[in-house]
């Protein structure tokens, strides 16, 4: 007699080793994919969508590029999941993140297939881990006291964030950019205040940094184009309202004049409106929807600068970084924040008016305008600086640095392979595949320079064992270099994320024994 089948006809599964085997393979496929973009010398991608307009968009940011791919493999999106936490959370590290979990998956591969429980995988890679960990936070350097050596830390980490991105060529441009930025943060890591604005033309050389805000708008017709210590009114109301819309009223006349009277009413109720806005004593006026001519021709009499229809992630910021508050409503003046600054004026960048609002209430709100040849590259550069941004916001809380070009690898394997050597039993197998997994970071950022990558690891590994080294890759000059003079140092909060992240996530596909897939609901047929 069969076996009574517990699942439905359309769903599957697949148990224990096959399970494990599909989840192996599509989070190794995952990490391999990526792999290639690791490193000063990464390759990018183009990622290419089939729906209408076919967008392309040229990356090597891991998180951008894993969060594009429909992918249907459990195992898979997991490691898209932390790459996407990755970035949510430091910002940068995308990439080795998805490429040490996969390391590590192709490494406990071969364990089991040795016949070592999953369990005791596990309990290895913890162990190692945490070892790793501590490994790390003995090296760390701290330079929080002093001021000159923090800002050179923090140069470095955004000169090393940034090499291996779009941005590489002028990476001292735009470090600087970047250091300057978030130090005007004061130590937030609130990076809504610096706006990014990006404007096809000119070169990336051509991006600047510039304190205050910008907000991406012409100056209407007749108006001030230049206001000294503006008191604004950041609103979201509808200025349209002096002109009898026809669509929805059904209004019976039986004259012409009557429809000029009700204009008349009309207007006159607009005209009370801008009254009221004008009776906050502001001299800016900015709107998130349209101004028809009646209340700009209004507003300009009154010598107000009044913008129109600013889009809305402008509109926030600029409420966020004047002091101000958006407001709808107009009746009692005394409740509704105004926004100041020192002065607004009408600049052009490229072939387009801006308008540039300085001296603001927010002293750390700052804009980057970058400048590039086109619209991907102005993205791509977007999400290189963004990277940049989060990790030197993330060190200035956390100002503990390390160094880089695959040396913290280099540490932590070398402690946790002294750790296998002293454990006993089946673990120490696990341990030492840990290491393994680490060393292929170096490996990869060798290999995606072109160079002799088995070569450089074992010099590396030789050079290790000396106390206090600071060796590391050099793509540049292609040899084994010192990490230090290079001045090559990454962020140790990113570093601490990149090595957790990837553990947890390989334990969680490890763990795994059997895939379910179940079929799709289907609707009953209604009678």
């Amino acid at each position: 007699m069969a076996i009574e089948k517990i699942l439905k006809d359309d769903a599957s599964e697949e148990k224990g080793e096959m399970a494990r085997m599909a989840s192996f393979v599509g989070a190794i496929a995952i990490s391999d994919l990526v792999k290639t973009t690791l490193g000063p010398k990464g390759m990018d991608k183009i990622l290419q969508s089939t729906g209408r307009g076919r967008e392309v968009t040229v990356t090597n940011d891991g998180a951008t590029i894993l969060k594009s791919l429909p992918i249907d493999n459990p195992a898979a999106k997991v490691l898209i999941d932390i790459s996407k936490v990755q970035d949510d959370e430091v910002g940068d590290g995308t990439t080795s993140v998805v490429v040490l979990a996969g390391e590590l998956l192709r490494e406990a591969e071969k364990l089991v297939a040795a016949k070592i429980h999953p369990m005791t995988i596990i309990s290895g890679y913890r162990m190692a881990a945490e070892c790793a960990r501590n490994a790390l936070l003995q090296r760390v350097v701290d330079n929080k006291g002093n001021a000159e050596k923090f800002k050179s830390d923090l140069m470095k980490i955004a000169m090393t964030t940034l090499s291996s991105k779009i941005l590489s060529q002028d990476k001292e441009h735009f470090a600087q950019l970047a250091v300057d930025a978030v130090m005007r943060l004061k130590g937030s890591t609130n990076l809504e205040a610096i706006q990014i604005i990006k404007k096809p033309g000119g070169s990336l050389k051509d991006s600047f940094l510039d304190e205050g805000f910008i907000l991406d708008k012409k100056i209407g017709l007749g108006q001030p184009k230049r206001i000294e210590n503006a008191k604004i009114l950041v609103a979201n109301t509808a200025m349209d309202t002096d002109k009898v819309k026809i669509y929805g009223a059904r209004v019976r006349v039986d004259s012409m004049s009557k429809v000029a009277e009700i204009e008349g009413a009309e207007k006159e109720k607009m005209r009370e409106k801008v009254q009221k806005i004008i009776a906050h004593g502001i001299n800016c006026f900015v709107n998130r929807q349209l101004i028809y001519n009646f209340p700009e021709e209004l507003f300009a009499d009154a010598g107000i600068l009044a913008i129109e229809h600013a889009d809305f992630d402008g509109i926030e910021r600029l409420a966020l970084v004047t002091g101000g508050e958006i407001a709808s409503t107009f009746d009692n003046p005394e409740s509704v924040k105004l926004g100041h600054c020192k002065l607004i004026e009408e600049i052009m960048i490229g072939e387009d008016k801006l308008i540039h609002f300085s001296g603001v209430a927010m002293g750390q709100a700052c804009t980057i305008v970058l400048r590039g040849a086109s619209h991907h590259v102005l993205d791509e550069a977007e999400r290189s600086l963004h990277d940049a941004l989060c990790v030197l916001s993330q060190t200035v809380n956390d100002t503990r640095v390390l160094l880089g070009g695959g040396w913290p690898e280099m540490v932590m394997a070398k402690e946790v392979d002294e750790l296998a050597r002293k454990t006993p039993g089946k673990k120490s197998h696990a341990i030492e595949a840990f290491s393994r997994a680490l060393l292929a970071i170096p490996t990869i950022i060798a290999d995606n320079a072109g160079l002799d990558s088995a070569d450089l690891v074992a010099q590396l590994r030789a050079e290790h064992h000396k106390e206090g080294c600071n060796a590391g890759i050099d793509v540049i000059s292609g040899s084994v270099g010192n990490m230090a003079d290079l001045g090559i140092s990454e962020s140790f909060k990113v570093k601490q994320a990149v090595l957790l992240s990837a553990t947890e996530a390989a334990e969680m596909i490890l763990r795994v024994d059997e895939i379910i897939t179940c079929a799709p609901r289907k609707r009953e047929d209604r009678m």
